[in-house]
């Protein structure tokens, strides 16, 4: 083109020329598009059971028991325990979920107290009670990556978690337990089973930070919600090595739930050690 050719001319010719030279370049100097990664975690969780179960008045009985849990020591009444968690990834955008499936059988327990149509009587006369609880919590979230660097990564995460869970209280006390009113009693010995179902939309945070150029880093998780719990929250610490098929990973994790008072979950908490292997694919 002459050198006095108007000056939109050069600008279109350089335009396509430049274009063309990125055409004809080879597909592997392109830019790679993303592709979906998948990580597969089975784990082993020993959690502490801690809490209080507030019963509705069972049959033959006019009152309500209130019946502390624990504390008990790892896996003395863990009866069967499946815990999995899944993670698939396409660049900054991420889907998460999490299965565990506890059964803990005579768990040491005692009849607190007694509620008599709003008039709570203190029970001082458990000889031995004993609780199982059975359930399957399951947490599903989509997670967008806010920071990401070779040091630290930091991922929102928003969902939901579930959990159903049936409770089974057996009591031996050494004398029934009478009300205020008249013929207001709750037996010396029985027992009582309840089932619930919870549903909490969830909030929070996960991510890594590696510890120097090695091949260790730190993963943690925190989120917290509500729905059918007042409020339930859960915490993850924990140390990973990384290796060419994915990470080992030894930890510690807390997960807790309250609802209002009329409901049977009082302050329960699963509090223990955590060990898991993730599969990179």
């Amino acid at each position: 083109m002459p050198p006095n050719a108007p000056v939109w001319r050069q600008a279109v010719r350089a335009g396509l020329t430049a274009a063309m030279m990125t055409l004809s370049l080879p597909l592997g100097a392109q830019q790679a598009p993303e592709r979906w990664t998948f990580a597969l975690t089975p784990y082993l969780w020993l959690p502490n059971v801690d809490g209080t179960l507030k019963y509705s008045a069972p049959p033959g009985a006019s009152g309500a028991p209130s019946v502390d849990v624990g504390p008990n020591d790892y896996l003395e009444n863990l009866s069967a325990a499946l815990m999995l968690s899944g993670e698939a990834r396409k660049g900054k955008w991420s889907i998460v979920s999490d299965l565990i499936y506890l059964h803990f059988a005579s768990e040491k327990s005692s009849v607190r107290s007694v509620d008599f149509g709003g008039s709570v009587v203190a029970s001082t006369f458990d000889v031995r009670t004993t609780s199982s609880l059975k359930g399957l919590q399951w947490m599903l979230a989509g997670g967008y990556t806010a920071v990401q660097s070779s040091r630290a990564t930091v991922d929102v995460l928003g969902g939901l978690r579930y959990l159903g869970i049936e409770a089974r209280t057996g009591w031996q006390l050494t004398a029934a337990v009478a009300g205020p009113g008249p013929g207001q009693i709750f037996p010396a010995a029985g027992n009582i089973s309840e089932r619930r179902d919870l549903w909490d939309a969830i909030i929070g945070v996960r991510g890594r930070v590696r510890l120097g150029e090695s091949q260790w880093f730190v993963p943690y998780h925190l989120d917290l919600g509500a729905g059918s719990s007042t409020f339930t929250w859960q915490a993850m610490l924990a140390i990973s090595r990384a290796f060419e098929w994915g990470e080992a990973t030894l930890g510690y994790r807390h997960l807790s739930y309250d609802q209002s008072d009329d409901r049977m979950f009082q302050d329960f908490r699963f509090s223990g050690p955590a060990l898991g292997a993730s599969f990179r694919f």
